[in-house]
Formats: C-alpha cells, structure tokens, sequence
C-alpha cells in the first residue's frame, strides 16, 4: 500500500510503506532499492511536467534505455542474453507497481557474469602479434553493431577493437619517428615495425587490465542507478536520479567552490595520482604536494591511516574532502620514488575558471574599445542560504568595471554555457532593459507565468551582442532569446543553439523518509523536469533552440546537434506573447548584420570553417575502417593532408588585441599564479576569429 506525503511545492508524492525487516546485507541494499524506486516512480508521476502513463511503451522505452546503457559497446552480452532479458521488456511497469525487479536482477547477474568472462579475453588475444596484412575492417559505430551470436564471435569482436587500439598507437609512434628523423632528432628511437607493434600490445593490454579493474570496483549501486535514469530517462533526457556523491559533485560545479584540499585526482594503476593543484587552494598554500605525486594512504588528523591502493577514485576522495578547518594527513610517494606524509588543512576552494571574468578587446584599424565579459555558466550555491555567489552579482560586478573604463560597446560570450539558475538569467537580463518580461515560464496543467524585470534601472545602454554555439544552452537561450525579442543585442553564432526548453528542479529524497528509514540514509536526490519555458515572443526554445542574427560557420552547421540528439525529447510548441516593448527597431540592426554577412562571406578563414564542417559531416558519417596497415596508413595520410589546410584557421594571434582592466592587473601583480592563468586565457582570445567577429560587429552599431 501507498502512503502520501508533501513535498516543497505542496505536491503529494505517494510513497511504498516500508515494514520493519529483520535482514541481512544484501536484502537491506534490495530493499533500499525498492524504496528508491517508490521515491523515484513517485516524483515521476506527481511532479514531473507531462503525465506519462507507465504501460507497456514506457516499459519499451525504459528497457531500451536500461541496455544501452549497460552494455552500449555490444562487447559484453550475448545475443541470447538479449533473447531472456527481452521477456521483461513490457513487464518493467508490473514490476514497478508490484514492487518487483526480476529485470535488474537478471540483467545485474548477466553483466557482472560477462564482464568476468570478457576480462578473460583482452590478455589472451594480446598475448601474440596481430597480423596487419589480412583484410578486414571494424564498425566503430557502435549503434550499428550487433549482439554477437555465440562467445567465439564476441571474443573476434574484442580482438578486432584490440586490434585498432594497437593500430592506432603503432600509427602514431611512426609518424613521431618520421618527425624526429626530418629534424634530426636522436633522443628519438628508431624503431621497427615490429618493435613498434610489440610496444602498443604492451601498453594495449595494461590500458585494459586498467579498464577491467575501474570495471570491477562497479557495485550493485552503480547499476542500480543506471536502472532508475533509464526510468527517469523514459521521461525525458533531463530527468535523472544523482547518488549523494554524484549530486555533491553537481553542487560542486554550479557553485564553483567546495571544502577540501584543493587538488585534480585521477585514479591510475589502482593509485590515486594529483594530476594538478589548484591555485590558491590549501594544497598550493602549503607547498609539497605536486602534481604526479601519487597519494597511498589518508588519515583524518591523527587517526590511522587508511589505505587508498586499488581503491576506486569516487571512493578516495570522500576521504580526502572534508570540512573547513579539519586536518588531512596524506601518505604520498613522490616523483623521485620517495614518501612522505604532507599534512593539510582543509578549507573553502574557489574554482575560479567557473566564475564570469572580463577583458578590453578591439580589432586592429579601430579605435573602439569593447568590453567582453565571458560566462561558462549560470552558477549559483544552492546549499548556501540566499545563493552564496551568484552569476548574475558577478556579471553586474564586470559591467561596472568595463563602464569605469569606458568602453564604447559589449559583448557577453555565452558560447558553451550549459544554463543554470532561472533567477539569475533574469536578473541578468534586466541589466539591459528599463523593464519588463524576460521569460514566460509554464507548469504542468496551468497557464503560463512570465518572470519580469520590475527595476527601471538600467545598468547598461550601449551596443550589445551576445555570442552564442551549438552548445549554449537552457538560461543561456532564455538570455540570448529575451535580448533579440526586446532588439536589444544581436545574437552572434552558429545555426542555432542547443534547444534545451525545459527547468529542472532537484528534490532531495532524504526529507521523505520515513523515521524507520533513516539507516538507509543518504537517498541521494532527483533531478526532475518541472517547467518549460517560453520566449517572450510565445515560441519555445525547445528543440529550435536560437536562431542568431549572425550566423558564422562551425563544425556543428551540416550535423544533427543538440536537444534533437537526446532520447524522449519533449515537443515544441507555442503559447500566446506577452505585452513587451522593443527598445530598437530591427532596421537599427539590419544594416549591421548585412555587413557582417558581408564580411564572413569574403573571409577565407570562414570559408574554410564552412569546408571543414562539411568534412565534420563526411568523417561522422564513416564508420567503417580498415584493420589492414597499409590501408589505414594511406587513408590517415590522406585525412592529414586534408586538414593541413584548416590548421591555420584559429593561429592567427593578432586577430584580437586583449587588454587586461586596471583594477585587475593590481591584482595579477600580487599573485603570479593568477597572473599566469589569465595571461594563457588571454592568448586563447587573441586567436578567436568569432570573437573577431563579434568585435567588429559591436563597432558597427549606432
């Protein structure tokens, strides 16, 4: 039976009642996961944005979903894997409702069993050279693929895949020893082919005993929540269930700071290695651990150590993030084969690289000179009450110091920013508008809402464009579409943007436990797809995404790209305007981007930005390639004779003149660490023919 309980937003979730057991592990995690599900199937039903009836087409989806996810290769289960598991394919929703889960059970015993039987195969296939003369070719797509018939045709599909690995790596030393030769290079070792082959087998097979290992360290848990985002997934790509660690680390990006020591870990031959420190973080504060220094023990203060070999990556860190303020102590081996034990106190690390920074930027022949602010994401603190740091502060923050400067323009690079905070996109959004709606914002079974800016201030007046790609998405389209409604800025980008339409809220699933429940405590949290938004205008921004006023060529232009990629996508539709007034008239801008239409259709460097997209396209579409050298020697020189002529297209860096702002370089004078970051950023704009673009744009406007 079903019992009820409110959530945040006075939505009734009805939940599984739950008796006491008396159970040993494993019918503790079972039962756990059934709770899960009852969590998860409930939010779904209650708060999701569209009602979906859970019948056999949503047991289809969820069972196709589920599949590719845990064997998307085809490298591990058998056709006749499939044949048993298909018998569940319309049965998942009787085993939801009758709290059941025959499916996850077969289908956890099936991969766990050939993913034994697969480590079996790497080292014996490994284990003799490959013949390159035989003719035959590999299907990389692996969509295209099919489920292998019987063991020994999986064991030639692991032997073809092995097989390009190690041509890959041969292919590769060649042409280094081709270089070193053309410039006389001795520190370079020549090499036969046959040495060469030997060497790739070698570092092949420890790359996989690598993988097998990662693979091993996979619990119940991990499939199981790969099983609940199949569920979630039937919904839509956006709904998904985060385990606590995965949701921590969410939090940990949105808000660009954690608690902890303040290093990069990658987890390498069973240790966990510091691939680098992050500035001004304890760990750089206190000097002795480096990058490459591999961590082989962890103790809270003066505790015992506990031992971190073998142990996997998501693991290790839980014991080394920690509290502000709490001591570490860290067994490291060095480079030099030397340990230590570096002690650390953990504090609060500021990502920067996740924060909105600003630059001067004018073009060669101008004397404009144009305020750039650059946003990766719509960022907020969720778990800080009131927000803690927020996007929409820091980019007024940025304005106000451009305006101190004087700049005659700006322009904000939304370029690869995936969204984030609903709130601050408004906010933001009102900066460049006396006032008035941004967005109109739909729930399930009500009318549309529009979110407005009510402050007839106006933070800044002057010419605005807004640079946009494939990858722009969700607030960055609410901010970019708002901005060419109200003619406020022109949008600058490729065809169109991402077409992510819809909010996302999360529900965290330990506040609807009940008492009897706490030992099964963290649940971990939903992510639920609760509203789509709308433009001003009535259009969504589902699917079509944004249209910019210039369009400048990509490598996404000839692809599929985008929200229309996903799997269950929500629909496009429209609803009615809202009342707006445009602050300019579209023939202010029409002038502007004909120019700059102009300018892109004569540039050679954008002529070939067009070409090589068309390349993107044809290379996509190859997905066939031969195993046999020779033949895969001339088709790779061929492919690298084509793209020698692109490489020159982002070289040029004098295309973008970069100036840092005053009240910064005081800053980057008292830190040389910051210095040096802002300096490599700074010459990445230097060669940035878009921002180029947007430059001359931003100048051309009245």
């Amino acid at each position: 039976m079903r019992k009820r309980i409110l959530i945040s937003l006075a939505i009734v979730l009805p939940l599984g009642l739950i008796l006491a057991f008396s159970i040993n592990n494993s019918k503790e995690e079972v039962q756990k996961e059934l709770y899960l599900t009852d969590l998860v199937v409930s939010s779904l039903k209650y708060v999701h944005y569209e009602h979906r009836a859970m019948d056999d087409e949503f047991s289809k989806k969820v069972f196709s979903l589920f599949i590719e996810r845990l064997d998307y290769t085809k490298k591990f289960l058998l056709k006749s894997d499939m044949d048993k598991l298909r018998a569940y394919e319309t049965e998942i929703d009787n085993e939801i409702e009758g709290r059941t889960q025959e499916f996850f059970d077969a289908s956890y015993s099936l991969i766990a069993q050939r993913t034994k039987d697969a480590e079996a195969y790497y080292s014996d296939i490994l284990d003799k050279p490959f013949d390159f003369t035989k003719k035959e070719n590999i299907q990389l797509d692996d969509e295209k693929n099919i489920w292998a018939t019987n063991e020994d045709d999986l064991k030639d599909m692991w032997r073809k895949s092995l097989k390009y690995q190690v041509m890959l790596r041969i292919s590769s030393k060649l042409k280094s020893q081709e270089k070193a030769l053309e410039k006389n290079d001795t520190s370079v070792v020549q090499k036969s082919f046959n040495e060469l082959e030997e060497d790739a087998r070698a570092k092949v097979l420890k790359q996989n005993k690598d993988y097998f290992r990662r693979l091993g360290q996979l619990e119940r848990k991990d499939y199981f929540a790969l099983y609940l985002n199949a569920i979630n997934g039937s919904y839509d790509p956006h709904t998904s269930y985060y385990p606590p660690k995965v949701k921590e680390d969410f939090d940990i990006r949105m808000s660009g700071q954690l608690e902890g020591i303040g290093a990069t870990l990658q987890e390498k031959d069973g240790y966990i290695k510091v691939v680098n420190i992050v500035p001004g973080s304890p760990s750089w504060k206190q000097g002795d651990l480096k990058a490459g220094d591999l961590i082989l023990k962890v103790a809270q203060g003066d505790d015992e150590p506990l031992d971190l070999i073998g142990m996997r990556l998501d693991k290790a860190v839980k014991f080394i993030r920690g509290k502000k303020g709490t001591t570490v102590k860290l067994t490291v081996k060095k480079v030099d084969g030397t340990i230590t034990v570096i002690s650390i106190v953990r504090d609060v690390v500021i990502i920067e690289a996740t924060y909105a920074k600003s630059v001067i930027v004018s073009v060669k022949d101008s004397k404009k000179r144009i305020g750039y602010i650059y946003l990766p994401s719509f960022y907020v603190n969720f778990n800080e009450k009131g927000g803690g740091r927020r996007s929409a502060d820091d980019v007024l923050k940025e304005i106000n110091k451009l305006k101190a400067e004087g700049v005659d323009g700006m322009i904000i690079d939304l370029r690869n920013d995936g969204g984030g905070s609903l709130q601050d996109v408004v906010t933001m959004g009102g900066y460049f508008i006396e006032k008035g709606p941004i967005v109109q914002v739909k729930q399930k079974g009500k009318k549309a809402q529009s979110m407005d800016d009510t402050d007839a201030t106006i933070q800044y007046d002057g010419p605005l464009a807004i640079m946009v790609n494939s990858n722009s998405a969700s607030a960055s389209e609410i901010f970019a579409a708002a901005m060419q409604d109200y003619k406020r800025a022109i949008i600058i980008g490729g065809k169109q943007t991402f077409g992510k339409g819809t909010v996302q809220r999360f529900i965290d699933l330990d506040r609807f436990a009940p008492d009897q429940m706490n030992h099964f405590k963290p649940f971990g949290a939903e992510k639920l797809t609760i509203q789509k938004f709308y433009r001003i205008n009535g259009g969504a921004t589902q699917l079509k995404g944004v249209a910019p006023d210039v369009v400048l060529p990509d490598n996404f232009m000839f692809i599929k790209y985008g929200e229309h990629e996903l799997d269950n996508f929500l629909p496009w539709d429209e609803i009615e305007p809202v009342k707006y007034i445009e602050v300019a008239n579209q023939s202010d801008f029409d002038k502007v981007i004909k120019t700059s239409n102009d300018r892109v259709a004569n540039s050679e460097k954008f002529r070939l930005k067009k070409e090589q997209a068309k390349r993107v396209k044809r290379m996509r579409n190859q997905t066939v390639h031969s195993l046999n050298f020779k033949e895969f020697q001339s088709n790779e020189l061929k492919l690298e004779a084509e793209s020698k002529k692109f490489k020159g297209i982002m070289k040029d860096t004098t295309a973008v003149i970069v100036r840092p702002l005053k009240v910064d370089m005081n800053i980057y004078l008292m830190d040389t660490v910051k210095t040096e970051v802002a300096e490599k950023w700074h010459r990445s704009l230097t060669k940035d023919i878009y921002l180029q673009e947007a430059i001359k744009v931003v100048n051309d406007i009245k």
